[in-house]
């Protein structure tokens, strides 16, 4: 998979860097042929936000966090992409289970 960087008026560490590529690596494990993986980070004041983005056969996956470091903010966005695809997977098992029985 490909992870593209993008920041915004921020400066990010780069253990930051390393550990919200790792992580994005370990959850598109977890998808049908991960194609492309996006992670922005933005900093307006106090503020920082992390989105990331997943693009996996065709469907686009967005989750993002915001606090007051970036830390924080990358936990919130994984832990909601993570919830995403658990969701998915789910929907993706009834469907499969419908057409069985069909």
């Amino acid at each position: 998979m490909e992870i593209v960087f993008q920041s915004h008026h921020a400066t990010v560490p780069e253990r930051v860097r390393l550990q919200a590529a790792r992580a994005l690596e370990k959850l598109g494990l977890r998808l049908a042929r991960p194609v492309a993986g996006v992670i922005r980070f933005e900093e307006d004041g106090r503020m920082r936000r992390v989105e990331l983005e997943v693009t996996a056969r065709g469907r686009r996956i967005v989750a993002e966090g915001s606090g007051r470091y970036f830390g924080p903010a990358l936990t919130a966005a994984l832990a909601h992409l993570e919830a995403q695809l658990r969701r998915l997977g789910r929907a993706t098992t009834r469907r499969t289970r419908r057409t069985v029985r069909a």
